[in-house]
């Protein structure tokens, strides 16, 4: 579990393909202080195990699906990644729960500056928009954020916004994102679970609408 507060931009070392995954090693000296085998680090967002490590990197193995999940199989050598370790128990909360399970991506479409901040308008998928809100949580590359404006419902090309501070685009790879990259998305956990209960309620009825009235002779 973690909270979406970045604590250290890493690089990418290294990347050897095992054909149907990746052995991933990140440079983060922060990350790994304290960090055993087995423990849980997320990359941009992507909650990663660790299989060795250092005092200067970690390594972790990352499977297909997370590859084809998530923006991990964009990486090369040299490229900067946020790095958060997991949560403890007694933490102060800064951000939100995140679980670092990336439910997709989406692509950076405009950037608006201002004086002090950056606005950063991205794609929405039709399976992502029912789970994304105004002024709700979203983890973009693992950093907590705020949804600050959104398109409505049933818009032919879904979008929404996220307003970032100096800190935010100092202290992470956000504020050296392009119109055009792809970025991780990880959207609240208990929008997800609604979604489902919704679901499978609807498929509940749905079944029972479908069923033949029996009758009873009395």
């Amino acid at each position: 579990m973690f909270t979406g507060i970045i604590e250290e931009l890493g690089r990418v070392d290294r990347i050897a393909d095992n054909g149907d995954s990746v052995r991933l090693t990140v440079h983060g000296p922060l990350a790994v202080d304290g960090v055993a085998h087995g423990d849980s680090i997320a990359v941009s967002g992507v909650c990663l195990t660790v299989v060795d490590s250092d005092t200067e990197s970690f390594t972790a193995d990352v499977m297909k699906q997370t590859l084809v999940m998530s923006t991990i199989g964009d990486l090369a050598p040299g490229s900067a990644v946020n790095l958060e370790r997991a949560a403890r128990v007694g933490d102060r909360l800064g951000g939100h729960i995140v679980q670092g399970h990336v439910d997709g991506t989406s692509t950076l479409l405009e950037i608006v500056p201002g004086d002090a901040w950056r606005r950063l308008r991205f794609s929405l998928s039709d399976e992502l928009a029912p789970l994304l809100v105004d002024k709700g949580s979203v983890t973009l590359e693992g950093v907590s954020l705020t949804v600050s404006d959104i398109s409505e419902a049933g818009a032919a090309e879904g979008w929404f916004e996220v307003s970032l501070i100096p800190e935010t685009l100092a202290a992470t790879t956000l504020g050296a994102k392009a119109v055009g990259d792809r970025i991780n998305v990880e959207t609240d956990v208990l929008a997800r679970h609604v979604r489902r209960m919704l679901r499978i309620d609807e498929v509940a009825t749905a079944a029972l609408d479908a069923s033949p009235l029996t009758t009873v002779d009395l």
